[in-house]
């Protein structure tokens, strides 16, 4: 049996089924790439927590909202797909949990995305004023707003099943996946119209700030040139994600190419549009960043050296400098 969940949207197959050695080869894959990706992340948010230079500063949080939010969606799309194979159902009150959470998370990802973006607009083109638009308190606050919008989108699809399934079927099992459990043609409907809308607005988000900081300055300046290309790699993330909604049509193409391929096209698409783009958003920061790199690179191989950490260097850098005067 193969089956994915991505943004809840399911590809299963019941008559064809991987050879039990395959069906390991496949989880083991999925699990050790979900614990790497999560390792790199989960050292990003200890980094993160350590140093108030971080937890001070509106970008640097939402940086770390996305990547906390990755980490749960990388781990509940995991957890899905192995009990897809160990499992094949579960109790349908288990599953609602699993499947909004996942949900949540997935729609985050283009609405942060989108707020990074903003935040890197104001700081590059509104320079005086980013103190006062981007604050501590603002930035809490427009994560909880992405949280309640995304809650919008999921929400009529629990009133949808509420109001249409009978009760036994919320004391019955069910193949684990948003087509097999949020079923009714409403909500189908109501799920393509809320994600072109979200799409649409995320995109002409990221063009305008994009556009806009290009044409900040007639000379391209190190922080200007950063900052396009950290739009351009929200950009290129947010690509991977909207692979979630035409991954359908990509199946069917490459199905059409390789028909007697059809778990491995299944599984490859599982890997590239569920775990592929939680593995750009450590890059953007958590590699690119000069200020966040010099912190996490000790944090990430266990070496946390006082003699060599990044704020002793700069005391002794201190130190040495008056003892010059």
């Amino acid at each position: 049996m193969n089956f994915s969940s991505i943004n809840g949207t399911s590809s299963v197959t019941w008559n064809q089924r991987d050879t039990f050695t395959t069906a390991v080869t496949k989880n083991v894959i999925v699990t050790a790439l979900c614990i790497s990706i999560n390792y790199i992340n989960g050292t990003l948010v200890h980094t993160f927590r350590k140093h108030q230079i971080f937890n001070s500063n509106p970008r640097y949080i939402l940086f770390i909202h996305l990547v906390i939010n990755d980490m749960m969606q990388l781990f509940l799309s995991t957890l899905l797909h192995i009990i897809s194979y160990a499992l094949y159902t579960i109790s349908v009150p288990f599953c609602l949990i699993l499947l909004i959470i996942t949900i949540l998370t997935t729609l985050n990802t283009p609405l942060n995305l989108a707020g990074m973006a903003v935040e890197c607009y104001i700081a590059i083109c509104i320079p005086l004023r980013h103190g006062q638009i981007c604050t501590i308190k603002k930035t809490c606050i427009l994560i909880g707003l992405i949280w309640v919008a995304s809650a919008f989108s999921i929400l009529p699809d629990l009133f949808i099943l509420l109001a249409t399934e009978p009760l036994q079927f919320f004391h019955s099992s069910v193949l684990c996946a948003r087509d097999y459990v949020f079923r009714s043609p409403y909500s189908l409907k109501k799920r393509d119209a809320s994600h072109i809308v979200c799409l649409v607005l995320v995109w002409l988000t990221l063009v305008y700030t994009y556009f806009r900081i290009l044409f900040a300055a007639k000379e391209a300046t190190a922080d200007i040139r950063k900052a396009r290309n950290t739009i351009l790699l929200h950009g290129f993330q947010l690509l991977l994600c909207m692979l979630t909604y035409v991954r359908p049509m990509f199946e069917e193409g490459l199905l059409y190419l390789l028909p007697n391929q059809l778990l491995d096209i299944r599984f490859a698409c599982y890997v590239i549009v569920q775990i592929l783009p939680r593995f750009v958003s450590p890059i953007v920061y958590g590699l690119r960043d000069q200020t966040f790199r010099t912190y996490v690179k000790r944090h990430l191989l266990c070496k946390v050296s006082i003699r060599n950490h990044p704020e002793t260097v700069t005391m002794s850098n201190m130190r040495r400098t008056l003892k010059l005067q």
